[in-house]
């Protein structure tokens, strides 16, 4: 089993920054890759980003490209969102996930939902115009 905590979510303003920290404990995150998605009212979950956690490797969806910094820390099993310049259009709950398997963090695969085994609970995010 895995556990995943999010944090840091809030009220922003449109152009503030903020980072969300996902605290993972349970299984080994040798062979894994981890994922922030964000669902908006009335829309289906959408990808963020993802990471492969042995090398630090990332990937973006163009929608947050060059805004948004995923990162990680080994010694405490974190990963972090720096969301920077933040939009209202950012507004959602944004969850963290792990993936299990031989796929990479950039990989398409990771792209979708479904492909991950343990969500958090999510933290709410809202930009105000």
């Amino acid at each position: 089993q895995v556990q995943l905590v999010e944090s840091g979510g809030g009220l922003v303003q449109a152009g503030d920054s903020l980072r969300l920290s996902c605290v993972a404990s349970g299984r080994t995150f040798s062979n894994v890759a981890m994922g922030w998605f964000r669902q908006a009212p009335g829309k289906e979950r959408e990808f963020v980003g993802g990471i492969t956690w042995i090398d630090g490797s990332t990937y973006y969806a163009d929608s947050v490209k060059g805004r948004f910094t995923i990162s990680k820390d080994n010694a405490k099993n974190t990963l972090y969102l720096q969301m920077d310049s933040l939009k209202p259009e950012d507004t959602a709950v944004y969850y963290c996930a792990a993936y299990y398997g031989p796929r990479s963090g950039t990989s398409p695969y990771t792209r979708r939902a479904n492909a991950y085994d343990y969500w958090g609970q999510g933290t709410q995010v809202t930009v105000s115009s």
